[in-house]
C-alpha cells in the first residue's frame, strides 16, 4: 500500500514535470527563455490561469480548445505529461529508488522526452539539449561506476562512430550529426551490451514505421523521416526491458 502511494506521487510529479517539459520544447522553438515569464497560449497570447495548467487534466475539461481564442490545442501536451508519469514510475521502480540512480534517469529522459518530440516535430536534435545530456551523463558515469574506461565509455563511442560512418557514407542523407551525439549520449547511459539492443530496436522500429508510411502513402522512399524519435524509443525500451530482450535472443540458440 505505501509503494502504491509512493508510485502514485511519483505519477504525479511525472505529470507536472511533462508539462514543464512541453513548456521547454515551445520556448527552445522560439528561443524564448524559460526561466522567465509566465505560461501563455501560442495562439494569442494570452496568459494562462491556474486552472488552465493543470497536468494532462485540463487539457480535457477545456475540451482541446484554448478558454481564451478557442484555437485547438495539440494533443502533444497531454501525452507528453502523461509519457513523463509513466516513464517515471517504470524508472523508480526499475532503481528500487536508489536516490542517485532515480534522480539521473529522471533528469535524462526528460532530456530525451524533448528530444523525441523536438525532433519528430522539426527534424531536429538541439546543441542546448544533446550537451548538457551528455555531460550529465559522463559524471554520473564518472562518479557511480568503475567501468566507463571499459564498458561505457567504449560504448558510448562505438555506437557515435556507427552513426557517423552513416552520416559520412551518406553525406548526411541519411543520418544527421544530432544523430551521432544522441548515439553518444545513449551509450553513456545504457552501456554495453544495452545499447546494442537500443540500436537494433531503433532501426527495426525505424523500418517498420517507414514501410508503413510509404505504403500509405504518407511518404516517398526520398522522403526525410527524423530518427532520433526511433533512437529514444530504443533507448527505453532497452533501459526497462534489455536484460530479457538480450536472454529471449541467446534462448533461440540455446
Amino acid at each position: 500500500m505505501i509503494n502504491l502511494f509512493f508510485y502514485l506521487v511519483i505519477f504525479l510529479f511525472g505529470l507536472a514535470i511533462g508539462s514543464f517539459l512541453n513548456c521547454l520544447i515551445y520556448r527552445l522553438q522560439t528561443g524564448e527563455s524559460f526561466l522567465m515569464g509566465r505560461s501563455f497560449c501560442p495562439n494569442c497570447k494570452h496568459i494562462l490561469s491556474w486552472q488552465d495548467l493543470i497536468p494532462f487534466i485540463s487539457f480535457f475539461i477545456l475540451k482541446r480548445k484554448c478558454r481564451y481564442c478557442q484555437n485547438k490545442i495539440s494533443w502533444q501536451y497531454p501525452l507528453v505529461e502523461l509519457a513523463t508519469g509513466i516513464l517515471f514510475v517504470f524508472i523508480a521502480q526499475l532503481t528500487r529508488f536508489s536516490i542517485l540512480d532515480t534522480c539521473f534517469l529522471f533528469l535524462v529522459s526528460c532530456f530525451l522526452i524533448i528530444i523525441f518530440v523536438f525532433d519528430l516535430k522539426h527534424y531536429l536534435i538541439p546543441d542546448r539539449v544533446i550537451y548538457p545530456a551528455i555531460i550529465i551523463a559522463f559524471i554520473y558515469n564518472l562518479l557511480n561506476t568503475k567501468y566507463l574506461i571499459l564498458n561505457t565509455l567504449p560504448a558510448a563511442l562505438g555506437a557515435a562512430i556507427f552513426f557517423l560512418i552513416i552520416v559520412l557514407i551518406s553525406r548526411g542523407k541519411w543520418m544527421g550529426t544530432g544523430d551521432v551525439k544522441l548515439a553518444f549520449l545513449i551509450g553513456l547511459i545504457l552501456s554495453f551490451p544495452n545499447v546494442l539492443v537500443a540500436l537494433f530496436l531503433a532501426f527495426f522500429l525505424g523500418a517498420i514505421i517507414g514501410i508503413g508510411l510509404i505504403l500509405s502513402g504518407k511518404k516517398r522512399l526520398s522522403s526525410e523521416v527524423p530518427f532520433g524519435p526511433f533512437l529514444v524509443t530504443g533507448t527505453f525500451l532497452a533501459l526497462f526491458f534489455g536484460k530479457e530482450i538480450i536472454n529471449w535472443y541467446l534462448n533461440l540458440f540455446s
